[in-house]
């Protein structure tokens, strides 16, 4: 089947049988927009059922279920864009099940506390913080859970929290959208596959850091380092072809700069901490009130995790190479070969993990 021309062609793709990138984009939209809005009711509904006196475990649970709902229903509204309008798999997102993929995600969740600790030890070397409790409950808290919760509780309930946020967030900007922009600019007015992943993480890093722009003591800084770390996520994606590493250095940065380390977080402070820590110093260099992604120390980071990142797809893939089945996803009903976006299990496309392993993606 040949594409549509005209107006139907710069909307819908004949040839793979679904809309075109802009289209799903503006579509996916759509869904996000409704599973949120069912995430909020469905949090609502809970927090008006929940009864008054309950006891503080029991309302700590509730709080955080309810601040959670949102996030499962952004995480429902985006996998229902892929399924539907999309025409993915899972393995189109980078979520394949391997033994790969979970290798990939122990490295970024062991990645995401030694990043914050290398934060955290420089500026305590250069005099920028000083520590001042351990194992210390915060009344003050952004994240309030409720009063009189056992620490041990409040960090499962912030881990299970954190855990909503990255991996919705690495679901949506790197999985969908970098995933989406990528296959839309590869072969448009001649983009390549080097041309087209740049753009799309671009895209994906701008997008990310705007969604950050309501967060509280946010500065511009900010934003730009956030976007930058965007950068990270996005290459652990495009080197590996799946979003674990992302996904497990999303989860374990913001637990642990939060709730190990005692920074504040994107602007926001957890209710208990094993590391209490007062920053002085200029802004500019540690983040503020804002935290270390506020700040120039985070750069550092920033670059050593990218050094990290090549070290391990080093060891673990055998070689550095861009995974062009992110920009070239099989389409779901379409066999393998008989479709030219079909590229997921072509042989060229395998790497030294992946024929480890019959499963992999």
């Amino acid at each position: 089947m040949t594409d549509g021309t005209g107006l139907r062609g710069l909307f819908w793709n004949d040839r793979e049988r679904r809309p075109r990138a802009l289209v799903r984009l503006a579509l996916a939209l759509v869904f996000l927009v409704v599973g949120g809005v069912g995430g909020v009711l469905a949090s609502s509904a809970l927090a008006a059922l929940a009864p008054s006196t309950a006891g503080a475990t029991v309302t700590a649970l509730v709080t955080v279920a309810v601040r959670t709902l949102p996030l499962v229903g952004f995480v429902v509204g985006t996998l229902a864009a892929a399924w539907l309008v999309d025409r993915r798999e899972l393995a189109d997102l980078g979520l394949g099940r391997s033994p790969a993929w979970w290798a990939d995600l122990a490295f970024g969740l062991a990645l995401g506390v030694a990043l914050p600790g290398l934060v955290f030890a420089v500026e305590l070397a250069a005099g920028l913080l000083r520590v001042t409790g351990t194992l210390v409950t915060r009344t003050d808290a952004s994240l309030a859970i409720g009063p009189s919760v056992a620490p041990a509780l409040a960090l499962a309930l912030v881990l299970g929290y954190f855990v909503g946020v990255g991996v919705f967030e690495e679901l949506l900007f790197r999985g969908y959208l970098l995933t989406n922009v990528a296959e839309g600019l590869a072969g448009w007015r001649g983009i390549g596959l080097g041309g087209a992943f740049a753009g799309a993480t671009a895209v994906s890093g701008l997008a990310f850091g705007v969604a950050h722009g309501a967060n509280p003591n946010v500065t511009g800084l900010a934003l730009v380092n956030i976007a930058l770390f965007g950068g990270l996520f996005a290459a652990s994606y495009l080197l590996t072809g799946r979003i674990a590493a992302a996904i497990g250095l999303h989860i374990s940065w913001n637990v642990s700069i939060a709730s190990i380390f005692g920074f504040p977080v994107s602007g926001f402070s957890t209710p208990v901490t094993l590391v209490a820590v007062e920053q002085s110093g200029p802004a500019v260099l540690t983040g503020g009130s804002f935290g270390p992604e506020g700040g120039l120390v985070a750069l550092g980071a920033l670059v050593v995790g990218f050094g990290a990142l090549v070290a391990w797809v080093r060891w673990r893939e055998g070689e550095l190479r861009w995974h062009e089945s992110v920009s070239r996803s099989r389409l779901r009903g379409d066999s393998a070969g008989a479709d030219p976006v079909a590229a997921r299990d072509a042989p060229d496309e395998s790497t030294p993990a992946d024929r480890d392993d019959s499963s992999a993606e």
